[in-house]
């Protein structure tokens, strides 16, 4: 199968960079922390922004227990840097996106003192544009954080491919009305019938660009 675009979108944990253990770490400590089952918190929360999962799973605290506990767990994910590493194909894909001039953007979940040391940890390109938790109004499954990428690289959403790994990412994605590449396949992949193209990692494919647009082949 072949897809044509004329810029990129990544996702940046399960995407980029392998963060799973560190998240789980964190997240764990939260489960703990309000009695809650581990699997029941590590279910939902993956791809999910931290806020919204907060208000999930404390429905009768105050906004200031949200945000005081928002910024406990920030402050463990963003400290807990063991084990974080670009995934495979990340930069070398990165690297000739750059060589070829074509655009391309981080859309995380994430904030910006979170990825951003998340980022570094995994040695990536740094991207001309990023859009993080604060900004957008409304994170993933909603579209906002994809249709503002696609703005912020000057494209359409049909122009440009997303490139997910979590559940709220493919539904954000798909609903801004581009193009969704996952990475990494799973029983839980929603919508399989509207993903443009599912592979194993980011090695799998391969980029030619022509008359400004890009054909991206699975090899």
């Amino acid at each position: 199968m072949v897809l044509r675009c004329r810029g990129f979108l990544f996702d940046l944990d399960g995407t980029l960079i392998d963060s799973l253990p560190a998240v789980e770490r964190a997240w764990i400590q939260f489960a703990d922390k309000m009695g809650i089952d581990r699997d029941e918190v590590l279910n939902y929360v993956h791809g999910t922004p931290a806020i919204l999962s907060l208000r999930h799973f404390m429905p009768d605290a105050s906004e200031e227990e949200i945000a005081s506990t928002f910024k406990w767990i920030e402050k463990i994910e963003t400290e807990d840097t063991e084990g974080i590493t670009a995934l495979p194909g990340a930069i070398a894909l990165i690297d000739k996106l750059n060589a070829l001039d074509i655009p391309w953007a981080i859309v995380t979940s994430g904030t910006v003192p979170l990825a951003s040391e998340r980022h570094k940890m995994a040695e990536l390109p740094e991207p001309a544009h990023w859009v993080t938790a604060e900004s957008v109004t409304h994170g993933k499954p909603n579209p906002e954080p994809y249709l503002l990428g696609a703005k912020k690289l000057g494209l359409l959403p049909e122009e440009c491919v997303v490139f997910e790994d979590a559940v709220a990412g493919i539904h954000a994605g798909l609903d801004a009305g581009c193009q969704v590449v996952v990475v990494h396949d799973s029983p839980d992949i929603p919508r399989r019938d509207e993903i443009h193209l599912t592979i194993t990692n980011l090695e799998d494919i391969e980029i030619v660009k022509s008359g400004g647009y890009i054909s991206i082949y699975t090899q």
